[in-house]
């Protein structure tokens, strides 16, 4: 619905930081943006830069504005720019480079789009970002971390940095701020972000993997499933099945020295929407079935 209070091209926009959490809610984008000024300064402007471009494309190449007011061409490209801002040092290409992978993350939502209308197609999610964040990053070598002693607080605030890992952030305000945008723009997506972020800490911890726990790497793909499955129907078993796909898929990435970014959330949901489109469809061609 439009905003009154609000121009159409910021409306957009801020819909646009949105969706990085599938919400369609202003309001939970301007958190998200502040999120970003609080937990990394140096990324601001690549993840608006990254967003204008991907709505400045769909609007020149006359894509529907109700899909642009939605935010559904902007995500991808906010999510590339602050990639592009954390992995590059700063020089003259850097801005033509957002702007290059921005457009064209439009670009291939919108041919997602087309070739995906019906309900239960599955949907582009961070396919975009994912497909050319690997194209910019290519392989990647596993991480090492220090070894760490978790206590209470540290545990307490990970599933909050884990929801601020889904935009290459590691501050836990920054993932409370998120967390309050989730609650404004929807209440049950919020609760199931948390469940899915605290579910992969615990996971993590259990494997003896307490420094990626508290740095949120093993939260931000559950939480980002449990989100989006938790929208699909109201059957808590969608969600629960798909936090625990992305905690199962995200070693398989750093065995492929893929950087997982939100590639486990992608595939553990589209295996969770197939699954249910299987069990849902009719066995027509049984030959106990009436005609």
């Amino acid at each position: 619905m439009h905003n009154p209070t609000c121009p159409d091209w910021a409306e957009a926009l801020l819909n646009g930081f949105s969706q990085i959490f599938l919400q369609r809610q202003p309001l939970c984008g301007l958190l998200c943006l502040l999120a970003i000024l609080i937990g990394a300064p140096a990324l601001f402007g690549g993840a608006l830069l990254g967003g204008v471009a991907g709505l400045l494309t769909a609007q020149r190449r006359g894509y529907p504005k109700v899909e642009r007011q939605a935010g559904l061409y902007s995500y991808n490209g906010v999510l590339l720019g602050l990639l592009i801002s954390q992995h590059f040092a700063w020089s003259a290409l850097l801005p033509p480079l957002i702007l290059a992978c921005g457009g064209l993350s439009a670009m291939l939502t919108r041919q997602w789009l087309k070739h995906a209308a019906q309900p239960d197609d599955l949907p582009a999610y961070t396919a975009p970002f994912v497909g050319l964040g690997w194209l910019l990053l290519g392989p990647a070598a596993p991480p090492a971390f220090a070894l760490v002693e978790p206590d209470m607080l540290a545990v307490v605030a990970a599933p909050f940095i884990g929801l601020a890992q889904v935009m290459l952030l590691d501050q836990a305000l920054a993932g409370a701020l998120i967390a309050l945008g989730l609650f404004l723009a929807n209440r049950r997506a919020a609760l199931w972000a948390l469940a899915g972020a605290s579910i992969g800490v615990l996971v993590a911890l259990w494997l003896d993997e307490p420094a990626s726990a508290l740095l949120g790497l093993h939260s931000y793909n559950p939480a980002l499933a449990a989100v989006a499955l938790s929208q699909v129907r109201r059957q808590p078993w969608l969600p629960l099945l798909g936090i625990l796909l992305a905690i199962i898929l995200i070693p398989g990435f750093a065995a492929l020295h893929l950087p997982a970014l939100t590639a486990p959330f992608i595939l553990a949901c589209w295996l969770v929407r197939a699954g249910a489109r299987v069990l849902r469809k009719p066995r027509m061609d049984s030959p106990f079935e009436s005609p």
